[in-house]
């Protein structure tokens, strides 16, 4: 069973016993509780009218007692409040991610805690993840967390290459769009700390956003076959890469890590259903504090 879904399970139950609280529980203990004190004054009414302290102490705790929430209240609609207020933000407004992997080295680091904008591609059913308010669509160099689509139980996190209606070309670890280089420059070493790898790290010009990525100069920019998980008919894979037409509804991705990313060369196209929003923001990583902020 997946978070989201417990997430609203947890949000339902407690709205309930929150719900039941406030119209029958917490008047039937009130009652009992008036009941309860009117009888206690009754028979103390002349310490009472005396002041005698702890005569009126034994009245306010005994009321107190009466009507205190049971211990099974307390963890159900006493937390009803706080669960909504998670359940609204995770499935409306924001998402965290852990960072897993390589792939999207150097924009993202295994450990990397980030925010992802739920919002910005629509508003969507939680757990169904249906759109029902359509507000925005991914752009190219956008940084995405989708449903991986050999597995939609995990998620994925890739930068947009190419929106529908684009031709992708990747050639000689060059992406061209619409036949236009997408244009690379700087050339320095990045180390991978994980896999201690010396990498080549390029700023690219993603049709005018500007990111990081890396290339290992020792592996090919063609795909193997036998690594293809997915086979589409809109890609045709060539010796020196591989060039695909994006349909309708569908995005193509790619790892900014381009030689350690499992992505759509892989498994193909990303469908707009399976978007779950932009990441945004690192707002944690307590390997390296220093991390934390906005990326690109």
């Amino acid at each position: 069973m997946n978070f989201p879904l417990i997430l609203l399970i947890l949000t339902v139950v407690t709205g309930i016993f929150w719900v039941l609280e406030r119209r029958s529980f917490l008047p039937a203990r009130k009652a009992r509780a008036d009941e309860a004190v009117r009888r206690f004054e009754a028979d103390n009414r002349e310490a009472i009218d005396r002041g005698e302290k702890a005569v009126i102490d034994a009245r306010n705790d005994l009321y107190a007692r009466e009507i205190r929430q049971p211990w099974w209240l307390e963890y159900t609609a006493g937390l009803f409040p706080v669960i909504a207020i998670v359940f609204f933000v995770r499935s409306f407004l924001f998402e965290p991610f852990r960072i897993p992997s390589g792939s999207m080295l150097p924009t993202l680091h295994v450990g990397d805690f980030i925010l992802v904008n739920k919002y910005e591609y629509g508003i969507r059913l939680p757990v169904t993840n249906w759109k029902i308010i359509p507000l925005g669509s991914p752009q190219r160099g956008d940084v995405v967390v989708f449903k991986y689509p050999m597995d939609e139980s995990v998620d994925y996190i890739k930068r947009v290459v190419g929106v529908p209606g684009d031709t992708i070309e990747y050639r000689n670890k060059v992406v061209y769009v619409n036949g236009v280089e997408q244009k690379q420059a700087g050339h320095v070493d990045f180390i991978d700390t994980h896999s201690h790898v010396t990498l080549d790290q390029r700023e690219e010009n993603l049709s005018g956003v500007e990111h990081m990525i890396a290339v290992d100069g020792r592996r090919p920019s063609w795909v193997p076959a036998q690594a293809i998980l997915k086979k589409v008919p809109e890609c045709t894979y060539t010796n020196t890469g591989f060039i695909c037409k994006v349909p309708e509804g569908k995005y193509f991705m790619m790892g900014d890590n381009r030689d350690n990313s499992e992505d759509s060369r892989y498994w193909g196209f990303v469908d707009d259903s399976s978007l779950v929003g932009r990441a945004t923001f690192i707002w944690a990583n307590f390997g390296d504090m220093s991390r934390i902020g906005s990326f690109r």
